[in-house]
C-alpha cells in the first residue's frame, strides 16, 4: 500500500490530504471539500481544514509571485510559456476584478468554477499591483463563500445519493 492510500485510511491522514489538496492550484477548496467527504473525514472538521489551506499560499503568492516569474524567465527560460500563460490569464481577468476593486476580486475568487478560486485572484492581485492589505481580506470573503457554495451542492450532493 502506498503512502498516499495510507494517509486516506487514517483520521490525521485523512485531514492532510484534504489541506494539501486545498493548496493546489485549480482544485483549491472546492475540490479538497468534496473529497474529503467522500473519504468520510467529517464535514465540521473538513471544512476549516480545506480553508486554511487554501488561503496559506495566498499571501505568498501576493507578495512573491512577480521575483518567482522573474527568477523563472532568468534561470529556467524552457517554462517562460507557462509564466505567460499565468501572466495572460490573470491579466484576461483583470478589467473585471480592477472595475470592482475588491468586490470584483471577492466575486472572483468566490465563484467556484474552472479558472477562478484564490490563487488567480492573489495572481491577479499581484499583477495589478494590490496590495496584501487590500487584496487578502477580499480573498478570504471571496474563499469562504466558496466553501459555503461548494458545501451546500457536496451536502446536497451526499444527502440525495446516501
Amino acid at each position: 500500500m502506498g503512502i498516499i492510500n495510507y494517509l486516506w485510511t487514517t483520521f490525521w491522514g485523512k485531514i492532510l490530504m484534504t489541506f494539501l489538496i486545498s493548496m493546489v492550484p485549480v482544485i483549491e477548496l472546492r475540490g479538497a471539500l468534496p473529497i474529503a467527504e467522500g473519504a468520510g473525514l467529517d464535514f465540521f472538521i473538513a471544512l476549516p481544514v480545506a480553508i486554511i489551506g487554501n488561503l496559506l499560499p495566498i499571501p505568498f503568492i501576493i507578495i512573491f509571485i512577480k521575483r518567482i516569474f522573474a527568477f523563472i524567465r532568468k534561470r529556467m527560460p524552457k517554462l517562460n510559456k507557462i509564466v505567460d500563460k499565468l501572466e495572460k490569464r490573470a491579466e484576461s481577468k483583470r478589467e473585471t476584478v480592477e472595475k470592482y476593486a475588491f468586490w470584483g476580486l471577492f466575486v472572483f475568487v468566490a465563484i467556484p468554477l474552472p479558472g477562478t478560486g484564490a490563487w488567480t485572484g492573489a495572481l491577479i492581485a499581484a499583477m495589478m499591483d494590490m496590495s496584501l492589505k487590500k487584496a487578502f481580506p477580499s480573498i478570504i470573503l471571496g474563499v469562504l463563500c466558496a466553501a459555503a457554495i461548494v458545501t451546500l451542492v457536496t451536502q446536497g450532493a451526499f444527502a440525495i445519493f446516501s
